[in-house]
């Protein structure tokens, strides 16, 4: 099983959208500032949304997809009742979704 899933950062609200075949690893990594370079320097995180998958193309598509203009809305509708109590900041990072557009 593969994992899409989006983090939000709760030092400064910004979004991270990645891929794992462990999702509950990969959370505790980025947490303990192992999960990567734009990743160490935001944690602590909160999981707000993830996908399954069986193949892992099917994640990496669906990943960039939440990365481009288009899902970036959809995934903001996904979760609009989510940032409505939960509103976040303009995400600048290469690999994350800005969702405030």
């Amino acid at each position: 099983m593969f994992y899409t899933y989006v983090l939000r950062s709760i030092k400064n609200k910004r979004l991270y959208t990645g891929i794992t075949n462990d999702l509950r690893r990969r959370f505790v990594e980025h947490n303990e500032k192992r999960g990567g370079h734009h990743t160490s320097k935001n944690a602590p995180f909160e999981l707000i949304f993830y996908e399954a998958y069986i193949e892992r193309k099917d994640a990496e598509e669906a990943e960039l997809f939440f990365k481009s203009g288009y899902g970036r809305e959809v995934l903001k509708d996904k979760l609009k009742y989510y940032f409505k109590k939960n509103p976040f900041r303009s995400v600048q990072l290469t690999d994350s979704p800005d969702l405030s557009k």
